[in-house]
């Protein structure tokens, strides 16, 4: 579960253990998955994603796009064209190739759920991706001077700490395939994205985070590499789990697996110039919430054509490390009295 680019890169991670693709998972001696399920929030508001939202009356198709791209058996090639953006100007300047095209597809089959599934079908990806809700849901937050800031972009944009984030409707219905893959799951993960603007919207929706609770599935924390200047500033790791917590009003994690590598100072520079850093590992209140924590080797350094040197998930180290923790916890004396009771 989650949103922007953190939930895609999770996701190229985990297909490459997706049956009967299962190569990596034979040589790594993990588990195969025979079923993924990607829930994307789809409150998004700015840019391409929210021109096509007012205009169209559909959910954000941004991040939903990203993971169809992340779990796409010709990623490369359809990474460039479904993130191919048309010049500036009227018409379908400023819009991305992917986002019309779920657009478009959404106008054929008349439901953007449908349109999601047959674009996954078409482009061969290996596993479902599920909007978090249908709903036309808006985002509005609480900031620390007690004012209240409405839209995603408003969000994200303003100089104001986030103190707490509501959800509009607050009845917003989720995706009964969606809830049907957390019932269903055997390991769920929450992370790494934007803490408020990512993660937190897919535990407002209806039920969801009830549902999380209620799972025998073993539920794992990916924590962020970085802090977010308006989102996070300043927050560590435990902190992003009680931020959860709050909004979930449950408490569900059995691990959190956070980065112990060091950023390159070239990097930490880059970042701190905007007022970003390294999130801290603070594996003792981690403990104290009855999270176990684990430690891994996650940052890794990479060129953005546009962006220059940015931090990103390792991701296959990830996805082995989840794949251990559910094969280690599944194969525990609890899992085993869980399942007799």
């Amino acid at each position: 579960m989650g949103g922007g680019t953190g939930l895609s890169t999770l996701l190229r991670g985990l297909k490459h253990y997706v049956s009967p693709s299962v190569e990596d998972a034979q040589r790594q001696a993990l588990p195969n998955i025979s079923d993924l399920s990607a829930i994307v929030t789809v409150s998004d508001d700015g840019g391409s994603s929210g021109r096509l939202r007012k205009e169209l009356n559909l959910p954000a198709p941004g991040d939903v796009r990203n993971c169809i791209v992340a779990l796409s058996e010709e990623e490369a090639l359809l990474s460039r064209l479904f993130r191919y953006r048309f010049p500036s100007g009227e018409g379908v300047g400023g819009h991305s190739f992917g986002n019309l095209f779920l657009s478009a597809m959404t106008a054929i089959s008349g439901d953007f759920n449908q349109a999601i599934e047959h674009s996954s079908t078409i482009l061969a990806t290996r596993g479902h991706i599920y909007p978090a809700t249908t709903s036309n849901a808006q985002l509005y937050a609480i900031m620390d001077d007690g004012s209240v800031v409405r839209g995603e972009t408003n969000i994200t944009a303003s100089d104001r700490r986030i103190v707490e984030l509501h959800m509009t409707p607050s009845d917003a219905e989720p995706l009964p395939k969606a809830m049907e893959a957390i019932e269903s799951a055997d390991l769920i993960t929450i992370g790494p994205g934007s803490l408020f603007t990512s993660l937190v919207p897919n535990l407002l929706v209806h039920n969801v985070a009830q549902a999380i609770a209620s799972s025998p599935a073993v539920k794992v924390f990916v924590c962020n590499l970085m802090t977010q200047a308006n989102e996070s500033l300043d927050l560590t790791a435990s902190d992003h789990i009680c931020a959860l917590y709050k909004h979930a009003r449950h408490q569900f994690f059995d691990y959190a697996l956070v980065n112990r590598t060091p950023a390159s100072p070239q990097l930490a520079a880059k970042y701190a110039e905007k007022r970003q850093s390294q999130i801290e590992a603070d594996v003792d209140q981690i403990e104290a919430l009855g999270v176990k924590p684990v430690l891994g080797e996650y940052l890794m350094e990479e060129e953005h054509p546009t962006e220059g040197l940015i931090a990103r998930h390792d991701t296959h180290r990830v996805a082995q490390d989840l794949l251990r923790l559910m094969m280690e916890l599944r194969d525990s004396p609890v899992a085993a009295l869980h399942e007799k009771q």
